[in-house]
This record gives structure tokens, sequence and C-alpha cells, in this order.
């Protein structure tokens, strides 16, 4: 169904039942989420929020306890099987049969999705991947990074048009993050459809083009990067003197700033209440001698912790 959303989430809930040692447990409160074809999408949250119960009901295995989720317009429930084929899914634990070659691991996996050996790319997958030289090696003599690879070649093996990447890069050192990264972004440009997990924010911030943040079973935000990155109505002014200082001149002691390690001054402001022009004014008035002064913007971490930071608890 080409005009309808890659993920279409209504009303979701999820409870797990009580357990001897536990009690039941709410997972998921009426969560309402669509994901557009042919974005970067990023789901965010700290750990316990949802984030894994929710990839697992779209990836059918854990059971909804009520609501509707459609993959690319196939409901879960009455269109398994199609639903089912528009979605690859990169699991975050690795598990796969040490015994096979990468080769026979992409084979057996389009095997299972009923893929034509005529229509199969293992080769293909495996040179996109790094994986060339590997090809007829064991999976139980690769590294980590290179099984980690081979999760999301067996993810591709059906040509998804949505992947799911969960954790890709925990534990994956900074040049395969970067491939990995280089591949994700080709599979996107070729309209591929990529929801992101990732407790690395500085990656969502910059490979994703929509973020959602869950927090204790709720979608707290769902909104495009640009607009997320402008909630907090906060900047900050870092004043470079040409001595540094050790305390903050008497003028600016009205205002939120505070002398830095390295010497510097910053003064944190809204930009709603404060001018930047006013703000230059007074630091001209305190008779700071300036050799260099520059804006911090809040980032995605910032953004995150005050959404999802719970003030009743300890931090």
């Amino acid at each position: 169904m080409e005009n309808a959303p890659a993920i279409e989430i209504k009303d979701l809930t999820k409870t797990y039942r009580a357990t001897k040692k536990a009690d039941a447990k709410l997972a998921l409160k009426g969560v309402d989420l669509t994901v557009p074809r042919g974005s970067i999408f990023g789901l965010l949250g700290p750990n316990g929020a949802g984030k894994s119960t929710l990839i697992n009901i779209i990836a059918g295995l854990v059971t909804k306890s009520s609501g509707s989720v459609k993959i690319c317009g196939y409901d879960i429930e009455t269109q398994t099987r199609q639903a089912r084929a528009s979605i690859g899914v990169v699991p975050q634990e690795i598990s796969m049969d040490v015994y096979f070659t990468p080769w026979q691991s992409l084979e057996n996996q389009a095997g299972y999705y009923g893929v034509p050996k005529s229509e199969r790319r293992s080769d293909e997958i495996l040179a996109a991947l790094g994986l060339a030289d590997k090809r007829n090696a064991y999976v139980r003599s690769l590294s980590g990074g290179m099984k980690r690879r081979l999760l999301i070649g067996k993810a591709l093996v059906h040509n998804p048009p949505v992947l799911i990447l969960d954790e890709p890069t925990a534990g994956v050192d900074i040049e395969l993050r970067r491939q990995l990264w280089h591949y994700v972004e080709d599979l996107h440009s070729k309209g591929t459809t990529i929801i992101l997990t990732t407790h690395y924010l500085e990656e969502a911030e910059s490979l994703c083009d929509q973020i959602a943040i869950i927090h204790n079973g709720e979608i707290t935000a769902n909104e495009n990067k640009s607009t997320l990155l402008n909630r907090l109505d906060q900047k900050t002014l870092v004043i470079t003197p040409t001595r540094a200082r050790k305390t903050i001149p008497a003028g600016l002691k009205d205002l939120d700033c505070a002398i830095r390690e390295d010497g510097t001054v910053a003064i944190s402001y809204r930009t709603q209440q404060t001018s930047f022009s006013d703000l230059l004014a007074k630091v001209k008035a305190s008779k700071i001698s300036i050799a260099d002064l520059r804006t911090e913007q809040p980032d995605l971490e910032d953004v995150f912790m005050a959404l999802t930071y719970d003030r009743d608890e300890t931090p």
C-alpha cells in the first residue's frame, strides 16, 4: 500500500500479566504513533520506557493487549504475512547459528521469506556490508562488529520497505559505527524507511529527521528534529575574556551566570524574555574585556532529559 505510512499505531496498550515474582505491569498506555514513509525516524527513551515492548509488538514477537498496528497499511493481526514481509528487524542482541557461513545465513533467511533463488542478493549484501571476504568463513569466527553487520544483512534479504535498527551500534567501535551509518544512509537514499533506537543521542540528532520520545509507556514527543530541538527556549552566551575570570562581574550577578573551569563566563537566558542586544549591553556595561564570544543552543540530550526526567525521583 504505497500511500500508507510506514508504521501506523493507534491506542496501543500492553499489560504484562502478574507472576509469582512480579505484579502486573502496564508497559504501553494507549500509544499513538505514525512513522512517515521514507524517513529516518528515531524512537528514544530511557530504560524501561516501553521501547522494546513497542518494537517487539511491531515485529510480531509480543502480543498486544489492545489497539492496532499497521505496517505499510497491513494490519499485523489480520494481514500478518504481508505485514511481516514489509519489515526487517535488527535486534539488539546478537543471536545466530555460528556453524553457518555468512552466505549460508543469508540464503537460509531468504528461504524463510520465500525469496526465489534467482532473486536472492546474498553476495550483493555481503559486499555492501564489507563481509565479502568472510563469505565462506564460519559465523563463529567473526568479530562482534562483523556479526552485527551480518544481522543487518539478514534483515535485508527480502528487501523490506521498513527497517528497524534496535541499538545497532551498541559496543561497536567508531570506525565500524561510521561504516554502518554510511550503509544505512545509502539504504535511506534508495527509499527504505529507517526506524532507529539508540542510547547514543548524538547519533539520533545527526541522522534522524523525525524523533519520538517514549517515557513511562507514553509518547511524550513526536516531532521533526528542528521543532523538537526548539522546545527549550534557552540559549547560553559564552564569553572568553582576555584574562580568565574567577568571579562573576557585579553587573552580571542578576543573570543566570556562571564561571566555567576554563575561566569563560556562561550566561544562560530565555530568548523570549531577553533580547541578545540587551544582553550584550549588560555585558559591555560590566566592563569585561572580551577576546571571543559564542552562543550555545540546547542539543537533543538537553531536550531528552527535560522530557524524561521524573522530578519526583532522585536524579
